[in-house]
């Protein structure tokens, strides 16, 4: 259940994007409805009340579904949180290690001397 309101606010989300994006703005708002483009077949005015109503339904199906999803996840029950779930699994499984001939001079590490080394000056 939760998965097909998320998918339909998504959907909402990217049409109310557009809606707003087409909207002619005291700026123009894209250049859209500035030549007359539509022609004949709608007028700036019965457009721009498409457009509006448009998105006034647009936008009560995102903020509806954006409750459904709120609710949805306080009864879901799990109070763990992303990041938790994340630190429990391992990141990198190795392979047990096989020993080497020779393997345990390589691995030894040099010895530090006590005194750092000086370097000589030109007099």
């Amino acid at each position: 259940m939760e998965h097909v309101v998320l998918v339909i606010h998504l959907i909402l989300t990217l049409a109310l994007i557009v809606l707003i994006l087409l909207q002619r703005s005291e700026g123009g708002g894209l250049g859209m409805g500035t030549g007359g483009g539509l022609g004949s077949f709608a007028s700036a005015q019965s457009t721009a009340n498409a457009l509006t109503k448009a998105t006034t339904f647009v936008a009560i199906g995102f903020f509806t579904t954006s409750i459904i999803l709120a609710i949805l996840a306080s009864h879901s029950g799990s109070s763990q949180s992303i990041l938790d779930t994340v630190a429990d699994t391992p990141a990198v499984q190795t392979a047990p290690s096989v020993p080497v001939e020779g393997a345990e001079d390589a691995a030894k590490t040099p010895e530090t001397p006590s005194e750092p080394p000086t370097v000589p000056i030109a007099k």
